[in-house]
């Protein structure tokens, strides 16, 4: 199998976690006999340094040309006091609306070895954290109007959060048909006691909920939310929410996993349309160039690109088989790192990943 992978390194820490991932990719093509084509492309500061504008259009061309885009992280201090407009984050939502990628996946799951990493209870820990977030990722307030202005002597800023019944819709089903795989539970996740678009959310999801007999479905507030993913995680199977609410839940949710550095994600659109794949943790400008970021949450996402861009559900298993076996024999990196363990660099860390793909 011949594929195009659109490959966007970044900022910070990107380019140093991208080519452990795919280092990894490549000990998959040569085990599984594929042939897999990389075309790198320019986002966020990398492309405002080199062309002056964070998504070239180029670069929306060829990631929507390619079969799936694999992305490492945006951003970094020397671009903050950019206007909005030229800032590497806004390359990034451009990014996601120009490719119509309205949901994004991220899973939750705390792995064996890396049980006592978890900042939780060891009861609450072990009592088994498998969720997956399905956040939607085009609508709601980070692209609503944005405005700032003086009014009556005084600066008013306003950010509007908008939902289509729609966008909604589409969402829910995706949270549905993925509980369907799993353990058959939706909670969704909402401020109905106060804001219109949650009400028309909930009222949307009761009548797709009626549409999945067979899935079991809950409404929560994204308060209470919060604090049931510190208090009780084994509850949730799949939570789907909005834009801004989900951008929150799912970096708690990571950390109650262990790090931050090991979550993967998939931003996925209509069906056959090229997905984009990344680890959710920011650039770490602090510690870029160091060999000391985790590469594992992009090495995950490019097993979770396997599986939902690619068709290769096996080459997917035997990335995240890997990441299990090298945990197991105790490598960290310094995020994960534990008494009694052995700490490795980001580059030492994708070495052993891709080896063990070799070997199995």
């Amino acid at each position: 199998m011949r594929k195009n992978i659109a490959i966007i390194k970044g900022d910070g820490i990107g380019p140093e976690i991208v080519t452990e991932a795919v280092r990894a990719l490549d000990a998959v093509e040569r085990r599984f006999g594929h042939s897999f084509a990389y075309s790198e492309v320019l986002l966020g500061g990398d492309a405002v340094d080199t062309v002056g504008v964070p998504l070239p259009e180029e670069s929306l061309k060829s990631c929507r040309a390619a079969d799936a885009v694999l992305l490492g992280a945006v951003g970094g201090p020397q671009w903050e006091n950019l206007p909005p407009e030229k800032r590497p984050e806004k390359g990034l939502l451009a990014l996601r609306e120009g490719m119509g990628l309205f949901a994004n996946l991220r899973p939750a799951a705390l792995l064996p070895a890396l049980a006592a990493a978890s900042p939780l209870r060891a009861d609450i820990a072990n009592a088994g954290i498998d969720f997956l977030m399905v956040r939607e990722l085009i609508g709601g307030v980070y692209f609503g109007a944005h405005t700032t202005a003086e009014e009556n002597g005084r600066v008013v800023a306003r950010d509007i959060m908008a939902y289509g019944e729609d966008e909604i819709e589409r969402i829910l089903r995706v949270a549905f048909a993925a509980a369907r795989t799993r353990r058959k539970k939706v909670t969704s996740v909402d401020k109905a006691n106060v804001l219109d678009t949650s009400r028309l959310w909930r009222a949307v999801a009761a009548r797709v909920a009626a549409q999945y007999p067979d899935v079991a479905f809950d409404n929560m507030l994204v308060d209470n939310a919060a604090m049931q993913i510190v208090k009780n995680p084994a509850q949730f199977d799949v939570m789907v929410t909005e834009n801004l609410f989900g951008d929150i839940l799912s970096d708690e949710a990571s950390m109650v996993t262990g790090s931050i550095g090991i979550i993967p994600s998939a931003s996925l659109g209509a069906a056959g349309a090229p997905g984009l794949f990344e680890p959710i943790h920011g650039s770490a400008p602090d510690i870029a160039g160091q060999d000391k970021a985790n590469p594992i949450g992009t090495v995950l996402s490019a097993a979770m690109m396997l599986r939902h861009s690619l068709g290769l559900p096996d080459e997917a298993d035997a990335i995240e088989a890997a990441v299990n076996a090298v945990l197991e024999k105790g490598l960290r990196t310094a995020d994960i790192m534990s008494a009694g363990k052995t700490l490795v660099g980001c580059h030492r860390m994708g070495e052993e990943i891709s080896a063990e793909i070799a070997q199995q």
